[in-house]
Parts: structure tokens; sequence; C-alpha cells
């Protein structure tokens, strides 16, 4: 097992080590500079700016120079906030973006679950066909259509949520249920074939035998042995929801990591692409890899 794990740990360790190389080498194919006004500065002005933030040093010290301060844990200083380190910006970004994506996660759990054991205890009636319906729209409507959809009728026309902006609790529901359809609709479906699966079993055939009640049943054998592969899914379906993030919060207008990000792109802010791309990448890998561990220990083949 700690061969497995070991072997595991290198592999996303060299996967980290390909995005961070990758990202950056496209970043500087991106057109235009990033330097905040270069056209009102003068050259001597936007030479000693560049000579700040060693952009005036050829590509492969550039690179050396950055993975150098990575493995410091420095991930530099921002361009468009006047050098203030990428790390504070993160800092004090993520709590809103952890908050949003964790209140989703609750959210399309709660709803997941209760489609998925309505439509498998209802199987083939129209629960079932309603339930699946509305997993089905999860799956494909993107978030870049559902949130201005959602912002526009449950908003703008109905009144019941604000608009947008993140300045009190209730701001946030509205974005964190945009997020939450994708969570809802694969444990929906996740949990109905599961469902159905143990429904089978001959041991619930015993349980109905020996008496017991049908909600007894559910709770105590089919329920129970149906969320255990559910485990497994939560963790790459936790990672899945930071692209969810991106669009959402932008769309919001949510002071969020992933509002950040998607500005930080069009003001070339390099460091900050950089640092956030990091971040997401070691959230992605890290899932995975104690996705890869706990299969590992459940089965040791």
């Amino acid at each position: 097992m700690l061969k497995y794990t070991l072997k595991r740990l290198v592999n996303a360790v060299v996967v980290l080590f390909v995005i961070t190389t990758a990202t950056w080498f496209l970043m500087q194919l991106l057109p235009g500079s990033p330097i905040q006004n270069s056209e009102k500065l003068t050259p001597e002005q936007e030479a000693q700016v560049a000579e700040q933030y060693n952009l005036d040093k050829p590509l492969p010290v550039q690179y050396a120079l950055y993975m150098t301060g990575l493995l410091r844990g420095d991930l530099g200083t921002s361009y468009q906030f006047g050098g203030r380190p990428v790390t504070d910006i993160i800092l004090e970004r993520l709590p809103v973006s952890l908050f949003l994506g964790t209140q989703a996660i609750i959210i399309g759990l709660v709803v997941g679950l209760i489609l998925g054991i309505v439509s498998a205890l209802k199987q083939n009636s129209l629960w079932d066909s309603g339930a699946a319906f509305l997993a089905v729209l999860g799956v494909s409507i993107p978030d870049f259509v559902l949130a201005p959809l959602a912002q526009y009728f449950l908003a703008f026309k109905l009144g019941i949520f604000p608009i947008a902006f993140f300045e009190s609790w209730w701001h946030s529901v509205l974005p964190s249920l945009v997020i939450s359809t994708i969570v809802a609709a694969v444990i929906a479906t996740f949990t109905r074939t599961e469902m159905l699966e143990v429904l089978g079993q001959d041991y619930v055939t015993l349980a109905k035998s020996k008496g017991l009640s049908r909600l007894a049943v559910i709770l105590r054998h089919v329920l129970r042995n149906s969320m255990i592969p559910l485990v497994t899914i939560l963790l790459p379906l936790t990672a899945a929801l930071v692209t969810g993030l991106l669009i959402v919060e932008t769309v919001f207008s949510i002071p969020g990591l992933g509002e950040q990000f998607v500005r930080s792109i069009f003001e070339k802010d390099f460091p900050i692409i950089m640092g956030t791309t990091i971040l997401f990448s070691v959230f992605f890998v890290a899932s995975y890899l104690l996705q890869d561990i706990l299969y590992g220990i459940i089965d040791p083949r």
C-alpha cells in the first residue's frame, strides 16, 4: 500500500509540474503587454517596470526565476494591484469561493439524494420520469446559460433573490443553486441506479420477509448500501465545481477567486493567473490522488 501511495504521489507531482510549465509558456503567447497602461509610459518608465517584474530577461530565465520562487512558496506579485503579493490576493478571495462551493455541494447532495430515492422507489412512474427529466436538464444546461436565465427570471422578474453582488448570505443562495445543478443531477442519477441494484438483492428480500417495515428496509439496508459507491464520486465531483465557480462568480459579480481569475485574464495579470491555476490544479490533483488512495484501501487488488 505504501508503494502504491508513493507511486500515485509522484504521478501527482509530475502532473502539477506539467500543468504549471504548460500554463506558463502558453501565457507568453497572449498578445499585448502585461504592463498596465504601457502606452502612457515613457520608454524609460516601461523599462523600469519590466525590470521590476523580470520581463526584460529572456524567457528561459524568466521561467527559471518563477519556478525557483514557486519552490520557495512565492507566487510572485500582481501587475494590476501594484506589486501586491499574489498569495495575499488569493487568500483574500478564496473564502468566498469555498463558501459558495461548500453550499452548492450541500444543496446538490440533498436535492440529488431526494430525487434519486424518489425515482428509484417510484420506478417507471410519473415521479421517476420527472426526476429523470430534471437530472438530464441539470447535466445538459451549462452554467453560462443557466446563470443568466436564473438571474433574469428568479431575480429580475420575480424578485425572489438579489440579482448580483455578495452583500449578505441571501445573495449567495441563487449562485449556489446554479452551481449545485450538476451535482444534484449526477447524484440523482447515480443514487437511482445504485438503489435499483440494491433493491434486487437477496438480503433486501430477506429483510422484507422478516417483517421489517418498508421504511426500515430502505433506511437500514437499501439506502445505506447504496451510499457506499456514492462516496467515491464526491471528490472528483467537488473538483469539477471549479468551472462553475469561474462562470457563476463572474455573472453574479461575486468577489471570489473565480471572478478574479477571469478578470486577470483580461488584464493579462500573469502572476495571478499562474497562482490561481496552480491552486485549482492542486485541488484537482489532490482530489483524484485521495480517490486513488481510497480505492487502494477499499479494494487492495
